[in-house]
C-alpha cells in the first residue's frame, strides 16, 4: 500500500470514528487499531489518538452550540473533575499494555446495553433534569472516575459518560452527547500534555487523523440534534453491542 493511500485511509477511519464518538462512543476502537496498523507502538497510538479527539471535540462542541445545545456551567464542573482523574489515568497509561482492560470494557459495554434496553419508562415529572444538591455532587464524583478511565485508555469512555449523565442527572441523550464532547475536550488536554512529555505522540498521524475525526464530529453533532434521542438510543445500542463483541472475542 502506498504511503498516500495509508493517509487517505486514516482520514476515512477518522471520519467514521468522529461520527461514532459524537453520537455514542467507541470510535477509538477503530482509530487505535488503525494507528497500530500503520506501525505505531500501542502506547504511542494511545497518545496520538488524543490529538484527533481534541480537534474532533472542538468541532463537535461548536456543532452542538450552533444548535443551541449545551449545559453550562455544570459541564465545566464535570470537566474539571474529569481532568483531575485524567491526569492520574494518563500517568498510569504511559507504561500499560491492555488486554485485561479490553475484557473489563467489554463487560461495561454489555451492562450499558442492558440498561439502555431494559431501563423502566419514567413519568414526565421524572424527566426533569437533576443538577442540584446530591445529584450535582454525584455527577462530579462520577466524572472523576470517568476521567481516570478516559486518561488511561479513552476507548469506550463515551458510553460511560452517557450512562452517568442520563442515569444521575437525567439529561436527554442529545444533551448528554453535547456535555460528553465538551468534557472529553477539556480532560484530553491534560492527557495529551502527559503523553507529549513522555514523547508518546506521532504528531503527523495525529493531525492527519484529526481531519477525519473533526469532519465526522461536526457532521454528527448537528445531525443528531435534528434526529433527537430516538436515533441516538438506537445507534448507541448497536455500537455498544458491536464494540463489546469485538473487545471480548477479538
Amino acid at each position: 500500500m502506498e504511503f498516500s493511500s495509508d493517509l487517505l485511509l486514516l482520514v476515512l477511519v477518522g471520519f467514521i470514528a468522529g461520527m461514532i464518538n459524537v453520537i455514542a462512543g467507541g470510535g477509538s476502537l477503530l482509530t487505535l487499531p488503525m494507528l497500530i496498523f500503520l506501525g505505531l507502538p500501542p502506547n504511542i497510538a494511545n497518545g496520538t489518538n488524543r490529538i484527533a479527539i481534541i480537534i474532533q471535540n472542538i468541532f463537535a462542541v461548536s456543532g452542538f452550540k450552533s444548535k443551541g445545545v449545551s449545559a453550562f456551567p455544570y459541564s465545566i464542573y464535570l470537566a474539571l473533575s474529569a481532568t483531575v482523574g485524567a491526569i492520574i489515568g494518563a500517568l498510569l497509561a504511559v507504561d500499560i499494555k491492555g488486554e485485561v482492560f479490553n475484557k473489563i470494557l467489554a463487560v461495561i459495554m454489555v451492562l450499558i446495553v442492558v440498561y439502555m434496553v431494559f431501563k423502566p419508562k419514567i413519568s414526565t415529572e421524572e424527566l426533569l433534569e437533576r443538577v442540584t444538591e446530591k445529584y450535582f455532587w454525584l455527577g462530579i464524583f462520577a466524572f472523576f472516575f470517568v476521567g481516570i478511565y478516559g486518561g488511561f485508555i479513552q476507548a469506550g469512555v463515551g458510553f460511560i459518560m452517557l450512562l452517568a449523565l442520563s442515569g444521575i442527572n437525567r439529561f436527554s441523550l442529545v444533551k448528554s452527547n453535547a456535555i460528553k464532547v465538551f468534557v472529553a475536550l477539556i480532560y484530553s488536554l491534560s492527557a495529551v500534555a502527559i503523553f507529549a512529555y513522555n514523547d508518546m505522540i506521532n504528531w503527523k498521524y495525529g493531525l492527519i487523523l484529526s481531519i477525519g475525526n473533526a469532519t465526522g464530529g461536526w457532521f454528527m453533532s448537528r445531525w443528531s440534534v435534528k434526529k433527537g434521542d430516538g436515533l441516538v438510543r438506537i445507534f448507541l445500542i448497536i455500537m455498544v453491542t458491536v464494540m463489546a463483541v469485538k473487545l471480548w472475542f477479538f
